[in-house]
């Protein structure tokens, strides 16, 4: 039995990470899209390495990958609509090519995910203009990715201004949801707010995309009492795959069933692919996904 309706994919994060570059540097495409292929995934997100869509579109063809979307920073405070629609419109196409369902989109102004500064004392926020600023330039790239066949997922992110549950709130409120959707990920609101589950019932009309990151609670206690960068704690281990840290998917998963969810499901965990291989920890998720997701008898698509 398989469940059409939820495709289930794995970033390329674990394997090369777009902030620091030298990172699983010597990890190339054709590995990371192996190792999905044996870790049974049905796809992937787009990376900052990943090639062209004709080299792109060929490597998943022969492997039967399909790809899920592609981070785009938006500085949409710092710039204004009409720069940032015009790089927009460039990210979009692409998506289009891969045949891509979703555009990730993350407002990056004042971010500091790739500062020094304390992520978990230091996050921006926007004054009340730029607030309108940003929505109302959300609305307008929602109806870019819209003519392009897409959905532009908004990614609340720890270090922006969009990070909290109640700064969701006031995204949620002034954005229109024909065009504006929502991005879920566990492992940053749950390291922003320390709760995961108020912002997945609270706004489960607007979730069009899905990452699921756990924690390891000792570590991100211990880089909150040390005041670290949030790269410092990534590479500390602060992230990981479900199964390994503290949140339960049983429950998010269970909810995502009830409202008849429809889309991706993306499993994503900012490591160091030389502590944490890449490999192994697909393995390791996609066990915990079998054993303690999927019901008797259900796999996933790719695997059918």
């Amino acid at each position: 039995m398989v469940n059409n309706q939820i495709r289930w994919g794995i970033a390329p994060i674990g394997w090369r990470n777009d902030d620091i570059p030298e990172i699983g540097e010597n990890n190339t495409l054709s590995h990371l899209l192996s190792d999905i292929v044996v870790a049974g995934f049905e796809g992937t997100e787009v990376g900052g390495f990943f090639p062209d869509a004709a080299i792109l579109n060929k490597e998943l063809k022969l492997r039967n990958l399909q790809i899920a979307g592609k981070w785009f920073s938006s500085f949409l405070v710092r710039d204004g609509l009409e720069e940032t629609a015009k790089e927009f419109h460039e990210h979009c196409q692409y998506l289009k090519d891969v045949n891509a369902s979703v555009a990730v989109v993350s407002e990056q102004t004042y971010s500091i995910q790739k500062l020094n500064n304390n992520v978990f004392k230091e996050k921006p926020n926007f004054t009340a203009e730029e607030w309108e600023k940003l929505c109302n330039g959300l609305n307008e790239l929602g109806k870019i990715a819209d003519q392009y066949g897409l959905k532009l997922v908004f990614h609340h992110h720890l270090g922006t201004g969009v990070q909290t549950l109640e700064e969701v709130d006031r995204l949620m409120d002034n954005t229109d949801p024909d065009h504006v959707h929502l991005l879920y990920d566990t492992g940053h609101i749950y390291a922003s707010d320390r709760e995961y589950m108020p912002l997945l019932e609270k706004h489960i009309d607007r979730i069009q995309h899905v990452h699921f990151k756990d924690i390891r609670e000792n570590v991100m206690d211990d880089c909150n009492s040390k005041g670290t960068s949030f790269q410092d704690a990534f590479l500390a281990g602060m992230f990981t795959v479900p199964g390994d840290g503290v949140i339960d998917f049983k429950e998010v998963y269970q909810k995502l069933l009830e409202v008849d969810y429809k889309g991706w499901i993306v499993i994503e965990a900012e490591q160091d692919p030389d502590i944490a291989h890449p490999l192994e920890y697909a393995l390791m998720t996609r066990q915990y996904i079998d054993q303690h997701l999927l019901k008797k008898g259900e796999v996933l698509s790719h695997d059918s």
